[in-house]
């Protein structure tokens, strides 16, 4: 079964064909609409992650604000918008301010790319993985301007912490996406997920797919600071890391990026490695794959997503924070060698066309 494939700019430019006003309308439409949608993904984030961390801990978590403390992330956000919001008198005042913006910012320009299902997706980019790659960097800049600008050494400590960890695990991360950019022939997101209608690549790749997975949503785990790679926050040792200073809705921006980025760790290793909106197919098997294809695409995506949002956090309240020896040695000494080996591994299976591949 196939999906007409048609971007939301695509579907605003039909209906209003010629229209000056129309790129306009769209970026200003859309703009609200994923900020919006940004907002309420953070705060669901929030409560899921405390209800998680509770059940993981046997106690019960917020219950007193809402049915089941449902209401206890709102009445937090707005305890935070009308906190003061303070600028440290020796900071550096423009760039204390930018720097949640930057983090903030990049998560906005990452979910404008992201393929939810075959008619919602913002902007369908021939470049998609470099895109994403690219921008993504902004929150690297948020932090560590918001650690230098701060004035503190715990906060700047946490920044150069957090600086030297993601540029470190990005490597990784690198090598993971082109072994999917290989066996799929494309850096379209939407053509990532339609090259696996007959598969996903996890499983589809000879072994190089799920090694792929692994190095990625390890790597990207290290990248959004969670733990136990949280070493640019760690409480126990630099009080509340490269956001020390901040109170009030820009510390909120900071907290809000933190889920964010978890949401598109999520969602991107969903559309590389299982499919994203596509259906479970498994080759040839027509009854099995047509029964799957009753679930709604935008279905599927939320089911894969969620998934890998309850592995992450499970993650979080299962491993005890590394050392940053280990943090780097786990980098530059296991994950990249291997990274590189099955990089190569999987080009010779590309070229010589040794793998599970149904054009």
């Amino acid at each position: 079964m196939s999906w007409p494939v048609k971007t939301i700019a695509e579907r605003t430019g039909d209906l209003l064909p010629g229209s000056p006003w129309t790129a306009a309308l769209y970026v200003l439409l859309t703009i609200l609409a994923v900020t919006a949608f940004m907002t309420v993904t953070g705060l669901v984030l929030i409560y899921a992650e405390r209800k998680i961390a509770a059940h993981f801990q046997c106690r019960l978590g917020p219950m007193r604000v809402g049915w089941h403390g449902v209401l206890q992330t709102i009445a937090d956000a707005l305890k935070l918008l009308l906190k003061e919001d303070i600028v440290p008198r020796d900071a550096d005042a423009l760039l204390h301010i930018l720097a949640p913006v930057l983090s903030f910012a990049g998560m906005l320009l990452v979910m404008i790319a992201l393929p939810m299902s075959p008619s919602l997706q913002v902007a369908d980019m021939n470049i998609g993985v470099l895109y994403v790659t690219a921008v993504s960097g902004l929150g690297v800049l948020g932090i560590l301007l918001g650690g230098w600008s701060s004035n503190n050494k715990w906060s700047l400590l946490g920044a150069m912490r957090a600086g030297a960890q993601i540029i470190s695990y990005e490597v990784s991360a690198t090598l993971a996406l082109l072994v999917v950019v290989l066996f799929s022939g494309t850096l379209q997101l939407s053509g990532i997920v339609q090259s696996q209608e007959a598969g996903w690549w996890i499983w589809r790749a000879h072994g190089c797919g799920i090694v792929a997975f692994a190095i990625f949503l390890i790597a990207g785990t290290a990248e959004i600071n969670r733990t136990p790679f949280d070493l640019a926050e760690g409480e126990s040792e630099l009080t509340a890391g490269f956001h020390t200073e901040y109170s009030g809705l820009r510390f909120s921006f900071f907290f809000l990026s933190e889920f964010l980025n978890m949401f598109v760790l999520a969602a991107m290793t969903s559309t590389l490695f299982l499919g994203g909106w596509m259906p479970l197919h498994i080759g040839h098997f027509t009854v099995f794959n047509g029964v799957m294809d009753i679930i709604p695409p935008g279905l599927w995506f939320t089911f894969k997503t969620t998934g890998m949002i309850f592995l992450i956090m499970w993650f979080r309240w299962t491993f005890p924070r590394l050392r940053v020896d280990q943090l780097m040695r786990l980098e530059w000494k296991i994950l990249l060698p291997i990274g590189f080996v099955n990089l190569f591994v999987s080009a010779a299976c590309v070229v010589t066309g040794c793998y599970f591949f149904a054009r």
